[in-house]
């Protein structure tokens, strides 16, 4: 499940950045890292008029990789426009937004709500993060699925201010670029809600169990990000798919079909658009760009 999460890079990363948890959470100390090239992959789709630069990002990263130059840079200053998952939006709105979609007012607490095979695993992984046993006791099962996997990455040393969106979004708003989004925090936060409970529960199980590996996957991934390897990373991140069909329809299909079809209607206006999401999106079997067959649009591989 840290894979699905990892390939819904948008929704896991912003839930957690935005909690009082993660936000109080620091990374572990590292010695001064040395600077390590990284080349990620870039496509283009373009006419004669419009360009859309496509381009998979990771959103905690370890300080020290240099990605943002060569191809990737210099599509972004040809670019009048970043458009992202969503626009990070005020603490308000999250507060607001989480309210509505992740809290559980009434009914049993969540420790309750797991089978009872996992409780003393669930309790575990908290301690092991150094968050309190009822934590999430009033959140839903995807809530705290989210933060535990961030919380274990920041433990581990990944950053969420050294995040691909974090320095795409600073790039902007000081080129004056105009920066938009292709979803809302709250329909991020409603594709979680939407999940049965039965999904929901699973997702959590499943993310408990594999907590003890986060790091080790996670660096993988990173690995394959870095070296321009779609589909190495499409591998990596499909192992274990199909355990939880619902989650992967609602979190990564159906959005990417969405996606294609926003990249299809945006072809009709000429510019160049830069845009961002997280990579996993752009990898495997139902990727963004597989969707853009059915508009008749092919994304070709931006060389370096």
């Amino acid at each position: 499940m840290i894979k699905t999460l990892l390939r819904a890079a948008g929704l896991f990363a912003f839930a957690a950045w935005t909690t009082p948890l993660a936000a109080h959470q620091t990374a572990a100390p590292a010695a001064p890292a040395q600077t390590v090239d990284a080349d990620p992959a870039l496509w283009v789709v373009k006419d004669a008029d419009t360009t859309i630069y496509l381009f998979g990002t990771i959103h905690l990263l370890k300080p020290g990789l240099s990605w943002f130059d060569e191809a990737v840079k210099t599509a972004f200053d040809r670019s009048d426009e970043l458009v992202q998952e969503i626009v990070l939006p005020d603490p308000q709105t999250v507060q607001k937004a989480l309210i509505a979609t992740a809290i559980n007012p009434t009914g049993p607490g969540l420790e309750e709500r797991l089978p009872a095979d996992t409780r003393k695993a669930y309790l575990a992984a908290l301690a092991d993060v150094g968050v309190p046993a009822a934590s999430f006791d009033r959140f839903d099962p995807w809530f705290a699925a989210t933060n535990l996997t961030v919380l274990k990455l920041v433990k581990a040393g990944y950053d969420p201010n050294s995040g691909a969106e974090q320095a795409l979004t600073a790039a902007a708003k000081h080129a004056g670029k105009r920066v938009t989004g292709l979803e809302t925090l709250e329909q991020q936060f409603g594709y979680f809600d939407s999940l049965s409970e039965k999904s929901q529960i699973a997702f959590l199980t499943d993310t408990i169990k594999q907590l003890p590996d986060a790091e080790k996957e996670v660096g993988k991934m990173v690995a394959q990000w870095s070296a321009g390897d779609p589909d190495a990373l499409a591998e990596t991140m499909n192992e274990g798919l199909d355990a939880t069909p619902e989650v992967a329809k609602i979190l990564l299909v159906d959005r990417n079909v969405r996606w294609a079809s926003w990249i299809a209607d945006r072809m009709a206006k000429p510019g160049t658009v830069f845009v961002a999401v997280g990579a996993g999106h752009l990898a495997g079997k139902d990727s963004v760009q597989a969707q853009l067959a059915a508009h008749r649009l092919k994304a070709e591989r931006v060389p370096y």
